[in-house]
């Protein structure tokens, strides 16, 4: 699994990935920020439904907050129908299977509320987004790739194209995350996350559709097999077509 990996108690480790959402928030508005992380920590699949949180006085220092502000966070996630505790030994604060669907139960602090785009903000995301992972998926071809490395990102070619629904959208954000996570420039990650997290609330306003999936998963197949041989060329030329392809559909549907 890509997924933040558990260490002996059974608690999210580090990752890379994890590491570029779960960073220092700014003081100003410390709360509102954490609520943001932890968000896009569920969204972006770091933690998959059933699966648990880092510990709090982790997220506390990860995050350079109080635990305060962690546990009024949690708090308010679980209000929402995000998140859910446990006590006891195989206790701690879990992600909820299923998650709730978007739109629905209370409003969080912290989480964008549905606005609809406008043309100029669908080309500046969609235009940062071409920019950032066509380079990403250049960037990890051109790298010698380590076993790990390597059996990372086909498990996560694997885990995508099992699934479907808002399951496909949370493991897909997943795998481009782990494109630039192979990358090797940890500075790239956050930039990443801030665009997928831009870029699904853009999806989340069209319909999924099973033929487009099916492509989907063919250019996913492409853009992997390509940074696997080593392919800079093909890797930069599958990249560019599959995000071609999703930009076409968000400037049909919300154009």
């Amino acid at each position: 699994m890509t997924e933040l990996p558990l260490d002996d108690s059974g608690s999210a480790r580090s990752t890379t990935a994890g590491d570029a959402v779960l960073r220092p928030v700014h003081e100003q508005n410390a709360f509102e920020e954490t609520v943001n992380r932890l968000l896009q920590t569920i969204r972006l699949g770091l933690v998959s439904p059933g699966g648990a949180l880092p510990p709090e006085r982790d997220l506390a220092v990860r995050l350079a907050v109080s635990r305060d502000t962690v546990r009024d966070a949690i708090k308010e996630l679980t209000a929402a129908g995000y998140l859910l505790s446990r006590r006891g030994r195989y206790g701690g604060t879990f992600v909820r299977d299923p998650l709730p669907e978007r739109g629905r139960g209370p409003a969080t602090a912290g989480e964008p509320q549905p606005v609809a785009a406008s043309p100029a903000e669908i080309d500046d995301v969609l235009g940062l987004r071409s920019i950032l992972e066509v380079g990403a998926a250049r960037a990890a071809a051109s790298r010698p790739l380590t076993a790990a490395e390597r059996e990372l990102l086909w498990t996560s070619l694997t885990e995508t194209r099992s699934v479907t629904g808002d399951d496909y959208r949370r493991l897909d954000s997943r795998l481009h995350l782990v494109i630039g996570e192979l990358t090797g420039s940890p500075s790239l990650l956050p930039l990443l996350a801030d665009n997928r997290m831009r870029v699904n609330r853009l999806l989340d306003d069209i319909p999924l559709l099973d033929r487009n999936i099916r492509h989907s998963d063919e250019q996913h197949e492409a853009i992997v097999i390509a940074i696997l041989t080593g392919d800079a060329q093909a890797a930069d030329r599958a990249m560019a077509e599959h995000l071609d392809g999703s930009a076409a559909l968000l400037r049909g549907f919300l154009g």
